[in-house]
């Protein structure tokens, strides 16, 4: 068994086993105020990942799921598929930079102290390899670089089981303080 098979192997089955976990749970969709209600970034997203609270239904129409999160870092899989090519036969760039969006900025999540939140100001993607549905599964791994008072910085590459590299992303997001309910 090659090391690409054998790590493909073992996204598949650690996919497989979040996927049982959330299916336990609300499905897509958004929580309620008080399902996040002083609750840090961080403990949302791991509420996301327990089923407790509903995922973010982009990531069932784009197919593609959270895997894991931990202080500054999200890490989503996607299945590239033919309904996400493009006309020249490629995955769209709007698929990849959508898996990317979504690692960097639950990365910065993850950041949050209960009461703020974000908001994508700059996103910067680089194509370095064109992906096809022969790839059976990617992965974006974000991680923040910096994450202030008032800005958030955060890096992710996307890449296959063999390691390829096929993108790479920043982005700078703007940190506020979450209005109070009314």
């Amino acid at each position: 068994m090659t090391t690409t098979t054998s790590q493909l192997d073992a996204w598949l089955a650690e996919e497989q086993q979040i996927a049982e976990r959330i299916a336990q749970g609300p499905g897509p969709g958004l929580a309620r105020p008080e399902q996040i209600a002083g609750k840090t970034g961080l403990e949302t997203m791991q509420a996301m990942l327990n089923g407790e609270i509903p995922f973010a239904a982009i990531a069932k129409t784009l197919d593609f799921m959270l895997l894991s999160v931990s202080p500054g870092v999200a890490v989503f899989q996607g299945t590239p598929l033919a309904q996400h090519l493009n006309p020249l036969g490629t995955i769209h760039g709007g698929w990849v930079a959508t898996l990317l969006d979504s690692a960097l900025g639950c990365s910065v999540h993850t950041m949050m102290p209960a009461g703020r939140a974000y908001t994508t100001a700059e996103l910067s993607v680089n194509y370095v390899k064109g992906l096809t549905p022969k790839v059976p599964r990617v992965r974006a791994e974000g991680k923040v670089i910096h994450c202030g008072r008032q800005l958030a910085t955060a890096e992710a590459r996307l890449f296959g089981p063999d390691g390829t590299l096929y993108a790479h992303a920043t982005t700078t997001c703007l940190v506020f303080e979450i209005p109070p309910a009314r």
